[in-house]
């Protein structure tokens, strides 16, 4: 493996400015008035050194021909009604009523983003970026607001400002979009059949995807689409899985999407091309609730039979929708490793009232392996919200290298399977140091044992009910773990 370098780059800062984006009146805009800071200008930006130990940080770089790397960036959930008010009940509508006191142009935990807080990310993000690399953004730009405070029409336009926004700050790059629960009107409710977001969305993403996945796009909601020879993403359409989505709680297949997941799975095994899977709701189980699983459990049950069939062709999974930052390997049934998956955190803080912890903004990058595709590390960017409300300036940096952070040489498989394995074995260290990313160091988040541990843990080792039922009832991983992977 090639050894790693780092680059020393200098990175602007984000925009002072809060408040909602400009041209704005009311809780949306007109169509067209959004008009988001070009790439690379002065316009409200400082710029700082962003510093590690004293050395200024830039990001990995290995060989050309060995490695490559792709930025990920999720639930954006811009609200376009936050504005600083002298009455904490009235910052922004997806507070709710709750009042959000000490309110920064940043951003406050029980709000979505301000249109400031997602130019910073991306201002942070741009200069860090090479004309090779892609991204990929898992959904979710509208904000967490009662369904009677938006529309169809806002949806779109809310999808299509974020689209705009991303293009001007990375007009070089391809993006390759998911689409989340709430990028639908009413949320979570996506049907199985054509309808005006699939359709708006593949008229947005034109620059970026090429016709046969606009085709899939606008009649499911999901695609497939070359990277580059050898790399392909597949981009999956998981809100069709989701619990609340009434639209398809009763289908066996919603909108033929097993199928085509099946069909283009197996093509790109002939084509002897790797896969990367993306999409907003992660398969398996949510680490913070007890016996359930992100999607429909019979959904999710078959998706793990289609990831483990075709494990060779699988080079990583990617999700958002949590908010929260986590791992998990797919293990086949005599428990051999096959499959990495990585949640990302989000960019909204955004909690609700009576939770006890949220997450500092966040957005992330991959390094992966250019022969067989498999990543080999993260870089996790973050944003402390509370410092850079009190100092009036976004100072993004880095959070943590998970190599480094874990004690790992790549986050092949294997290596993911004994970090799990590890969280079950004094000492803690490892575990709290996962928990604390879990949050994004979000301030005071607590200390996570006994059952938070436990589901913690089962969720990263155990995608499938028998496996991860026995591990829950068990309190420790199920015997069927085979070791000799690790």
């Amino acid at each position: 493996m090639a050894r790693l370098v780092r680059v020393v780059l200098l990175v602007c800062a984000a925009a002072r400015a809060g408040g909602a984006p400009p041209g704005g009146s009311g809780y949306l805009a007109p169509a067209g008035e959004w008009t988001p800071v070009q790439s690379g200008s002065r316009h409200g930006v400082d710029d700082a050194l962003m510093t590690r130990n004293g050395i200024i940080e830039g990001f990995p770089v290995r060989n050309a021909h060995c490695s490559g790397r792709f930025w990920h960036i999720t639930d954006l959930h811009l609200d376009p009604s936050y504005r600083l008010s002298p009455d904490p009940t009235k910052v922004c509508y997806s507070s709710q009523g709750a009042p959000a006191t000490h309110a920064g142009p940043f951003g406050h935990f029980l709000c979505d983003s301000p249109y400031a807080l997602i130019q910073s990310a991306f201002a942070h993000m741009a200069p860090l970026t090479r004309p090779q690399d892609f991204i990929i953004w898992t959904g979710d730009s509208p904000p967490h607001v009662p369904a009677d405070e938006l529309s169809t029409d806002a949806v779109v336009q809310l999808i299509g400002n974020m689209t705009q926004t991303i293009r001007q700050h990375f007009p070089k790059l391809t993006v390759f979009p998911a689409l989340g629960n709430h990028d639908y009107w009413p949320q979570d409710q996506m049907p199985s059949s054509p309808n005006a977001i699939y359709q708006a969305a593949a008229q947005l993403w034109k620059p970026w995807l090429q016709p046969d996945a606009l085709r899939t796009l606008s009649r499911g909601g999901f695609y497939s689409q070359l990277v580059k020879p050898g790399l392909r993403v597949l981009s999956l359409n998981t809100i069709l899985y989701y619990g609340p989505d009434r639209a398809t709680e009763n289908a066996t297949d919603p909108a033929g999407q097993f199928q085509w997941l099946e069909a283009t799975l197996r093509d790109a095994a002939r084509r002897r091309e790797k896969v990367y899977v993306i999409a907003h709701v992660p398969v398996g189980y949510l680490p913070y609730a007890r016996n359930t699983p992100a999607v429909r459990e019979r959904h999710n049950e078959r998706l793990v039979a289609i990831f483990r069939a075709h494990g060779a062709v699988i080079a990583g999974h990617f999700y958002g929708h949590t908010h929260r930052d986590s791992v998990m390997v797919l293990l086949d049934r005599r428990g051999k490793p096959l499959t990495s998956l990585f949640v990302s955190p989000a960019v909204t803080p955004l909690k609700h009232a009576e939770e006890p912890y949220s997450n500092n903004p966040a957005l992330r990058a991959y390094l992966y392996d250019a022969g067989d595709y498999a990543v080999l590390d993260v870089w996790q960017y973050f944003l402390n919200l509370t410092e850079a409300n009190e100092k009036q300036r976004a100072d993004w940096r880095l959070e943590y290298i998970m190599t480094e952070a874990f004690g790992l040489r790549d986050l092949r498989p294997p290596r993911l399977l004994r970090l799990g394995l590890g969280f079950l074995l004094p000492p803690a260290d490892a575990f709290r140091r996962y928990f604390a990313h879990f949050m994004v160091s979000y301030d005071g988040g607590g200390v996570c044992e006994g059952e938070c541990k436990l589901l913690q843990v089962c969720a990263v080792m155990h995608l499938d009910r028998r496996a991860y039922s026995r591990c829950v009832a068990g309190g420790r991983s199920p015997p069927h773990i085979d070791t000799q992977y690790v």
